[in-house]
């Protein structure tokens, strides 16, 4: 098999892997469960599976596999999620109103497209060969990003639920651990960098390019602020203290009346194993960016910019994680060196989500993937319990809005150095 050949057939594997995860990681819902929708920004697990799909169908098959035929024209509009160069997307905050295609027709559906991407891949000879690799791999770590949503969109979805259901049971009792790790300060010299994806290996376009930064010399703390840490700003006033917050963060914590992170139950955290005693030594997590700048600030500390960031992980050995964890795990107590970088919570920084110099989304529908997004969001670097390892990198770049809580989201400080 010559070394084209090669790379289509892991390409062809990975699809095949990938695709059966999505099913996997939902066998513990029950036939009710797919349907939930808690709040617009969450997504049923039913419709992540026919969007993912989608993807696939609306970006490789209908372009490019001729005589396709679409297994119901209306999906079309049913499980478009924001591409207005496609048409017409079916609302989405009344995405849980969609009980019809059932669930075993949405699996049909996910068989048809698959089987017709197999056929797509198999023609060595397409004249198209190069833009239709470059898609697949993209549908497929478009496909990833969905799964990690499937887990925080059904956390945020049970969790309103007062039986405090239980997603998968947990294979180990809650880290309740009386060894905490010390916060250490680890300095950097800063200087003339480089950030951005650089290799040939897969990257989402708002990546690259890769380009120098200048950073003043500064300092991380060695892992990410804790739940127990978190408990000392809520006890000084920390919610009650105007001084602390940003102008919108406060008007936010008014209006959604925050006074704890989004799970925390008074001495217990609601997770994807049910209703847990919450441990001190545990990251916190599912807090907005407004909570993060304002507990950096009571620290006498600050948030890194995703410069900083990356500059400081660049270099550092990768977890090996092969399934999502579906809870973060406490710090090491006897490692100096930076923890949690990306299997713990994802990081809020201070920098807003925009374009580096000289990036250029791509031409058509396709193009909307992530660059109309460059807009009021802000960046968390990093990586999570429930990302997809493959996801796992030091130039990623994952962004929200600063008064998102429901993604597994912390904290990890940051200090000028005089």
């Amino acid at each position: 098999m010559n070394q084209r050949l090669s790379a289509v057939s892991d390409l062809i594997a990975r699809f095949k892997a990938v695709r059966e995860d999505s099913l996997s990681h939902c066998r513990p819902l029950s036939t009710e469960d797919y349907g939930l929708q808690a709040e617009p920004f969450t997504s049923p697990p039913k419709w992540h599976l026919a969007h993912t799909t989608w993807f696939f169908e609306t970006f490789l098959l209908v372009p490019f596999l001729e005589g396709y035929e679409r297994k119901d024209p209306l999906y079309e509009m049913l499980f478009n999620s924001y591409y207005n160069g496609i048409g017409e997307q079916f609302p989405r905050p009344k995405r849980g109103l969609l009980s019809r295609p059932a669930l075993e027709e949405v699996v049909a559906y996910r068989s048809h497209v698959d089987a017709a991407i197999e056929r797509l891949m198999s023609d060595d000879g397409h004249p198209q060969r190069e833009v239709i690799t470059d898609r697949m791999r993209l549908g497929i770590e478009h496909e990833c990003q969905h799964q990690e949503l499937f887990f925080t969109d059904i956390k945020y979805s049970l969790s309103i639920n007062p039986l405090h259901p239980v997603f998968s049971p947990s294979e180990t009792d809650a880290d309740t651990s009386d060894i905490e790790s010390p916060l250490r300060w680890l300095s950097f010299p800063g200087g003339l960098s480089s950030i951005g994806h650089e290799g040939p290996d897969f990257c989402f376009d708002n990546e690259q390019p890769r380009h120098p930064v200048y950073l003043q010399p500064f300092e991380l703390a060695s892992r990410l602020v804790t739940n127990g840490e978190f408990q000392q700003f809520i006890d000084d006033g920390g919610y009650q203290r105007p001084e602390l917050w940003l102008a919108d963060g406060w008007n936010t914590l008014q209006q959604e009346r925050w006074s704890a992170p989004l799970y925390w139950r008074g001495d217990h955290e609601y997770t994807l194993h049910g209703l847990k005693p919450r441990s001190a030594h545990q990251p916190v997590t599912h807090v907005s960016g407004y909570e993060a700048e304002a507990y950096a600030r009571w620290a006498g500390a600050r948030l890194p910019t995703e410069q900083e960031w990356e500059s400081a992980a660049s270099g550092t050995l990768l977890p090996e994680k092969n399934a999502p964890l579906l809870h973060p795990g406490s710090a090491a107590p006897d490692v100096a060196d930076l923890q949690q970088l990306f299997d713990a919570c994802w990081q809020w920084t201070r920098s807003a989500y925009v374009p580096y110099p000289g990036f250029s989304a791509a031409e058509g529908a396709i193009g909307e993937y992530n660059g109309k997004f460059m807009s009021n969001q802000w960046v968390l670097r990093g990586g999570s319990c429930v990302t997809s390892p493959d996801h796992l990198r030091p130039s990623y770049r994952n962004f929200f809005y600063p008064n998102d809580r429901w993604q597994f989201s912390g904290l990890r400080l940051a200090r000028d150095i005089a």
